[in-house]
């Protein structure tokens, strides 16, 4: 009785700390903006995410959870889009910065959006 009520508390803190799913699943649209960076680059988060516009936007710490691994994080911060499944990624460069701008990411959501039709 013990290992099972161990097992169920260590599965529910998994789920609450990130540790299983993906990003994918912390969606509640079909479309979907991830940043996911680091607490010791939160300097370099992307400020024109809440910007964009027809899409939902979700911030990730990936000291938290197993979300570097798996979603093959090598740099921060990194910018995917999501459309069901990994559309697009937009990674920083050396100096741990996104050059990426509002324009490029609202593009490619337009671009999926006027897909549908």
């Amino acid at each position: 009785m013990k290992n099972t009520l161990f097992s169920f508390i260590t599965l529910v803190a998994l789920c609450f700390c990130g540790g299983i799913g993906s990003a994918q699943d912390t969606c509640n649209s079909e479309l979907c903006v991830i940043e996911f960076n680091a607490t010791w680059n939160k300097q370099n988060s992307v400020s024109f995410l809440d910007e964009l516009t027809d899409c939902e936007v979700i911030r990730v710490d990936i000291d938290k959870g197993t979300w570097q691994v798996d979603h093959n994080i090598v740099v921060v911060p990194t910018i995917n889009i999501f459309n069901g499944s990994e559309v697009k990624r937009f990674q920083a460069d050396l100096s741990f910065k996104v050059n990426a701008t509002q324009e490029d990411l609202q593009f490619i959501i337009d671009d999926i959006l006027l897909s549908d039709f």
